[in-house]
């Protein structure tokens, strides 16, 4: 269940909200008048957000890239990388 609170919570419970955000990992979505407004989240929960997605996005490139036929064969791949580091 979201845990929603209103601006005014957040202006006056910040502490609350922050202790909330941090033991539970998840975000506050906050409202302004009735209507959501903000997601408040901690930072750590964030970055992962953001890693996930940079993730997600490395892996529907890798899958394009295999749809495309833009691959080698494992033993190639080490092969070069093994020369790389030689140098």
């Amino acid at each position: 269940m979201p845990n929603i609170r209103s601006s005014a919570d957040l202006r006056n419970g910040y502490n609350e909200i922050s202790t909330f955000c941090h033991t539970y990992d998840e975000p506050v979505f906050i409202t302004k008048n009735g209507k959501g407004d903000l997601a408040v989240m901690s930072i750590e929960a964030y970055e992962s957000l953001v890693g996930r997605f940079e993730l997600y996005d490395l892996i529907k490139d890798g899958l394009s890239d295999v749809e495309k036929g833009n691959t080698r064969p494992f033993s190639e791949a080490m092969a070069s990388i093994r020369e790389r580091r030689r140098k």
